[in-house]
């Protein structure tokens, strides 16, 4: 079989399989009801009913006048559908958000993203389709847009911005309004092939990224160019891959951490029922030369769990980079749980500093601060060497979403930290360069579980103790998010 046939049947054949229509699906939708009124910090998990929602927020503290431009986000927000609930929270159809920040206002968006998806199923009445953690077969599925909730990231770049999933393509949005304007195709032969919702975007404005395909040991590797035209496309084979959900990208290498998951599909499973945890198998470090594709090398380290990492550099024949790693993947199981509004105790994640070297084949990891999520570092260091990680944190793992945000320094390990406090629910806060050149904002969404309201607040990036400089607070909740990117004007 020649090259083009192969991608066009992985794009149309490897997708998530048909499944039997999962029996009793209310009952996931009743036992949330049932638990709601006793933990009401899983409000926003009921989803948005309204196609769109927008308003200007009340400003408290002075926001800083540099500051302009439109912060995005995505994330699930439609769970419910035809009397059926979905079982895991990365199920939901993505809606983008725009917070459009200027003029001593703060004005806020959102929309659903009308993906193929979310069009049929809200024609239909109900759910047609099978998502990451739900079995539904009403309809067959061509290829992976079929399911493509689109629900994960939105990413300015080239003039453009995209919405992104793991599993297909990007879905380009209208910046001003936020309208759906269609499959991003950056070749034909590449149609619906995977297009992760992590890709990195280096200073000099390239845009790097992968794709998994589930069941064929690919990894697909892109690279955009500046000019947001296709620069390059590879695919390796990678044996055993299973679920992967980051990357970091260096000066000269993609470095992937793979998790120690069985994979084995079958008609009856989701993607992440398909998915066992191995604890005797190890971690994986996948190394990859970024110039031509090849594979450089794979590392092995003792069993971990990790679904995002930070940053990385390369140093001669060593490599650092930092990830959040638990010991299992009962943090992930967890995010099905709540669906049914039960929260349960899942292994500690934390950020850690991990060292490979690539000479004698050997890597470490060395802890840097537990109960972490969502790192990010300022965009100028992207694969480079850097000193600041920002992070949000909890102190308790039984409960859902997190309370805090830190500033990390990778090489001393000095933490500077703020807790919002136990009745919030903090989002990925975002490093944005200040106009000076030196030092960072840092902005972010929080829900006010007492108030039942989103705040968007924004940091002195080197004094987080001291609190947020201003906040915007909303009239009403917004769907919670999962990753975004500031834009400025």
């Amino acid at each position: 079989m020649d090259r083009r046939n192969f991608l066009q049947g992985v794009a149309a054949g490897a997708t998530l399989t048909a499944l039997p229509i999962l029996a009793r699906a209310d009952e996931t939708k009743d036992a949330y009801r049932a638990h709601l009124p006793g933990t009401p910090r899983l409000a926003p998990l009921a989803g948005c009913a309204s196609e769109r929602l927008g308003g200007v927020a009340a400003l408290e503290g002075r926001w800083p006048a540099e500051l302009r431009g439109t912060f995005y986000r995505n994330g699930p927000a439609r769970f419910e559908l035809g009397g059926e609930r979905y079982r895991h929270w990365f199920d939901g159809d993505g809606m983008a958000h725009a917070w459009h920040i200027g003029g001593g206002t703060v004005r806020h968006e959102a929309r659903f993203v009308r993906t193929q998806k979310y069009e049929q199923e809200t024609a239909a009445g109900r759910f047609l389709y099978p998502a990451f953690d739900t079995r539904i077969a009403r309809r067959p599925v061509g290829n992976n847009d079929s399911v493509n909730p689109a629900n994960t990231n939105l990413v300015p770049h080239g003039g453009k911005l995209y919405a992104l999933w793991e599993g297909g393509s990007a879905t380009e949005l209208d910046p001003d309004g936020l309208a759906t304007r269609g499959i991003k195709r950056w070749r034909d032969d590449l149609a619906a092939m995977p297009f992760s919702a992590h890709p990195k975007i280096t200073p000099d404005g390239t845009l790097w990224n992968f794709g998994i395909v589930h069941g064929a040991n690919k990894l697909l590797l892109w690279r955009i160019d500046a000019d947001g035209s296709l620069g390059k496309f590879g695919m390796l084979d990678v044996p055993q891959l299973p679920i992967v959900h980051d990357f970091v990208v260096t000066a000269r290498y993609m470095v992937f951490l793979v998790p120690p998951w069985d994979v084995r599909m079958t008609r009856d499973s989701t993607i992440l029922g398909a998915h066992t945890w191995n604890g005797a198998r190890p971690l994986r470090v996948v190394v990859v030369d970024r110039t031509d594709f090849t594979l450089r090398r794979i590392v092995e380290i003792p069993a971990g769990m990790t679904l995002h990492l930070g940053n990385g550099w390369d140093e001669g024949d060593v490599i650092r980079l930092d990830a959040c790693l638990a010991a299992d993947d009962s943090g992930l199981r967890a995010l099905g749980n709540v669906m049914r509004g039960e929260q349960t105790q899942a292994a500690v994640m934390r950020s850690a500093l991990v060292t490979i070297d690539l000479a004698r084949g050997v890597a470490r990891s060395e802890s840097l601060l537990d109960g972490t999520e969502f790192p990010r570092v300022a965009p100028a260091d992207v694969g480079q060497r850097y000193r600041e990680l920002f992070v949000t944190t909890r102190p308790d793992t039984a409960q859902f979403g997190m309370t805090g945000i830190a500033r990390i320094d990778v090489e001393s390990g000095k933490v500077d930290r703020f807790e919002y406090g136990a009745d919030w629910i903090v989002e990925e806060h975002v490093p944005v360069p200040k106009a000076s050149g030196r030092g960072v904002w840092l902005v972010g969404a929080a829900y006010d579980a007492r108030q039942r309201q989103t705040v968007l607040a924004v940091f002195d990036g080197a004094r987080l103790a001291h609190g947020p400089v201003a906040r915007a607070r909303l009239a009403y909740a917004a769907p919670l998010c999962f990753h975004g990117n500031f834009l400025r004007t």
